[in-house]
C-alpha cells in the first residue's frame, strides 16, 4: 500500500493557471509562487453572491490522537461533488509545523484525497504562518522596548503584560520563561512565555478580518497588558498596528492549490480548534463562495470545538449561512470510545462499536442544535468489518440521519459520490435554516452555560476566583459582549481527557480567561489545556528526511 507522500509524488499536477481558469480567473488575477501555487487578491471576493452559494461544513466525532480524517473527507467530498457536476472548491486551513513534526505528520489530506503540492503545503507553504509569527513577535519586541528604552511612559506593569511570543512548533519548555536576564542593558526581567502560532491572536485576527485595513484595526485593539493603576493598554498606544499589518501584506491573501483530481483548493490561516477558533479565514471562505457554486470546508476536531466556533463566531461575524454539515466517524474512534485501547483498534469488536455510538449520537444532536441536518460519513479503513459498519448505519437510521461510506482515501472522488449526492440534497433543502446557539449580547456566563450544557453535555459551569474577577473586569472594559472561544481538550466532550464516549453529569471548570480583544473574542481556559503543545515521546519529525536531490520522505 502506497503512503500519502508516495501517492502525492506519483500524481500529475496541472499548472496553477489551469486550476484558476476553472474558477473563471485569468493569469493576471494571480500572484504566483512557482508553477503550482498562487495567491488570490482580495478584490476577487464578491459579497453580493456569497450567500447565494452553498456552504458545507465538515466536522467529526470526538477523535483519537491520530485524527479521523476530516481533511481527507473534505477533499474527497469536493472531488465527489465535482464528479456529479457541481462546481465545488475545498477551503481549508494551512498545516502548522507543530502537528507536522508532532503526532500527525502531513496535514494535507490523505491517500487519493489530497491537496498538492503536498510537501510544499506541509513545510512552510507561502510563509503565511511565518508572517503571523513575525507580526506577533514584533509587538512583543515593541512592548519590551517601551519598558526598557522609553522610560515606560505608559506606566505598563511588567508583571501584567498578557501578550506572549509565539512559535510555529510544539515546544513545552517555552510555556513559562523569564526574559531580560543579564543586567540592565538586557531589558526588564519579567515572566512570560510562548504560545504556538496557531493560537496567536494575530492568527485569529487574520482569520476574522475582512481586508488589510480591517486587520490593521484589529491589531490596534489588541490588549497587551495593564498599567500599575489597573488601566488597559492596547497595541495602538505603541503605534504597532501599521508595522504589524505591513508584515501581513501578502499573508492576508488566500492560497490557491489543487486536489489530486485537479479541482480548486483554497488554503488560508491555521488556528487550532482546541485553543483557538479552528477554522480557515473568513476571507478564504468568501473567496471560495465568490468563485464556486459549493464550498466544502472543515473545522478542527469535533462538533463541540471547531464546528461550534465556526458556527457561533465565524458565521455570525461574517454573515455566513452554512447549508449542510458532514460528521466524520470512524470505526476505530467508535471502538476507542467503547473502551478499546489505542493499540487494539484494528481488531474487530462490534460490542465496542455499539457502546461508542453514544459519542456519534451526541455530535448529531450538536449539529441539530444549529438547525442544520447533518450527514454522517463513515471514513472507511481496511480493518473495518461489514458487521461494524452496519451497526453505524443502523444507529443512523434510528437517529433519522443520513449516512454514507466515504472511501475517498482509497478511491478519491469515485469513493465519495454517494456522500456527495446526500450532501447536495441536504444543502438544497436549506437556504437560511442556520440558527446560531447564542447571541453576542448575552452575558459571559450565559454564553458559556449554553455551550457547556447543550454541546458538551455538562451539568453546569464552575469558575475559579480568578476567572470570576476577570469576568467583572471584562464588564468594566466593555468586553463582556464578545463571543467566547473555549480552550478545551479535544479528547473528550468534557474538559477531562479521561472522560471518553458521552460523559454525563459533569462540571466544566473555567480556571481563567485570556483576551483577544483585537480579534474579537474571549478565551475561557477549561481544565488543564495548554496553548503551547509539547511533542510526543516519538515525534513524527524523527521519520522525516530529505536527500541530496531535495526529495522529502516521512510525511506519511
Amino acid at each position: 500500500m502506497k503512503t500519502d507522500i508516495e501517492i502525492a509524488k506519483a500524481s500529475s499536477m496541472k499548472p496553477i493557471e489551469e486550476i484558476a481558469s476553472r474558477l473563471g480567473l485569468d493569469d493576471k488575477d494571480l500572484y504566483k509562487y512557482g508553477k503550482y501555487i498562487a495567491k488570490l487578491p482580495l478584490h476577487l471576493i464578491n459579497d453580493k453572491v456569497v450567500n447565494d452559494k452553498k456552504l458545507v461544513l465538515v466536522t467529526a466525532i470526538t477523535p483519537t490522537p491520530a485524527g479521523e480524517g476530516k481533511t481527507t473527507t473534505s477533499i474527497g467530498l469536493t472531488e465527489g461533488l465535482n464528479r456529479i457536476g457541481i462546481k465545488t472548491s475545498v477551503v481549508l486551513r494551512e498545516p502548522s509545523l507543530g502537528p507536522v513534526f508532532g503526532i500527525k505528520g502531513g496535514a494535507a489530506g490523505g491517500g487519493y484525497s489530497q491537496v498538492l503540492p503536498m510537501e510544499d503545503i506541509n513545510l512552510h507553504f507561502t510563509n503565511d504562518i511565518a508572517a503571523v509569527e513575525k507580526a506577533n513577535n514584533l509587538l512583543s519586541s515593541l512592548i519590551d522596548n517601551h519598558i526598557h528604552s522609553r522610560q515606560n511612559s505608559l506606566n505598563l506593569d511588567p508583571r501584567r503584560v498578557v501578550w506572549k511570543r509565539v512559535l510555529d512548533m510544539n515546544e513545552r519548555s517555552l510555556r513559562d520563561i523569564v526574559i531580560g536576564l543579564g543586567g540592565r542593558k538586557q531589558g526588564m526581567p519579567r515572566q512570560t512565555g510562548f504560545d504556538i502560532a496557531a493560537a496567536s491572536e494575530v492568527m485569529a485576527a487574520l482569520c476574522l478580518a475582512e481586508d488589510l485595513e480591517d486587520l490593521k484595526e484589529k491589531f490596534s485593539n489588541i490588549l497587551i497588558g495593564y498599567t500599575f493603576d489597573d488601566q488597559p493598554v492596547y497595541a495602538h498606544q505603541l503605534n504597532a498596528q501599521g508595522a504589524m499589518a505591513a508584515l501581513m501584506k501578502y499573508a492576508i491573501m488566500p492560497n490557491l492549490v489543487q486536489t489530486i483530481e485537479g479541482n480548486p483548493a483554497i488554503m488560508h490561516g491555521g488556528p487550532f480548534a482546541n485553543i483557538a477558533q479552528g477554522t480557515n479565514s473568513l476571507i478564504a471562505t468568501k473567496m471560495g463562495l465568490s468563485l464556486s457554486d459549493y464550498v466544502v470546508t472543515e473545522a478542527g476536531f469535533a462538533s463541540e470545538l471547531g464546528a461550534e466556533k465556526f458556527l457561533n463566531i465565524k458565521c455570525q461575524y461574517g454573515g455566513l449561512f452554512p447549508n449542510a454539515s458532514v460528521i466524520v466517524a470512524t470505526i476505530r474512534a467508535l471502538k476507542y470510545h467503547g473502551g478499546v485501547k489505542a493499540g487494539e483498534l484494528s481488531k474487530p469488536n462490534p460490542d465496542a462499536v455499539s457502546e461508542g455510538l453514544q459519542n456519534l449520537e451526541k455530535h448529531v444532536e450538536n449539529i441539530r442544535h444549529f438547525n442544520i441536518s447533518p450527514v454522517v460519513a463513515i471514513n472507511r479503513f481496511v480493518a473495518d468489518t461489514e458487521e461494524e459498519v452496519e451497526l453505524v448505519k443502523q444507529k443512523c437510521e434510528e437517529l433519522d440521519v443520513r449516512c454514507a461510506i466515504s472511501d475517498g482515501w482509497a478511491k478519491g472522488g469515485e469513493g465519495t459520490i454517494e456522500l456527495a449526492e446526500m450532501v447536495k440534497e441536504e444543502a438544497e433543502k436549506c437556504t437560511t435554516c442556520f440558527d446560531p446557539l447564542y447571541d453576542f449580547s448575552w452575558d459571559v456566563e450565559k454564553k458559556l452555560h449554553t455551550i457547556a450544557t447543550k454541546l458538551y453535555g455538562a451539568d453546569h459551569v464552575e469558575y475559579t476566583v480568578k476567572a470570576k474577577a476577570q469576568i467583572e473586569q471584562f464588564k468594566k472594559l466593555g468586553l463582556d459582549k464578545l463571543p467566547v472561544c473555549v480552550a478545551k481538550t479535544q479528547k473528550s466532550l468534557s474538559d477531562d481527557v479521561y472522560k471518553l464516549n458521552r460523559p454525563r453529569d459533569f462540571i466544566v471548570k473555567i480556571r481563567e480567561f485570556e483576551v483577544a480583544a483585537g480579534a474579537g473574542f474571549l478565551i475561557p481556559i477549561a481544565g488543564t489545556i495548554m496553548r503551547m503543545p509539547g511533542l510526543p515521546a516519538k515525534p513524527s519529525a524523527e521519520k522525516i528526511d530529505v536527500d541530496n536531490e531535495g526529495n522529502i520522505s516521512g510525511l506519511f
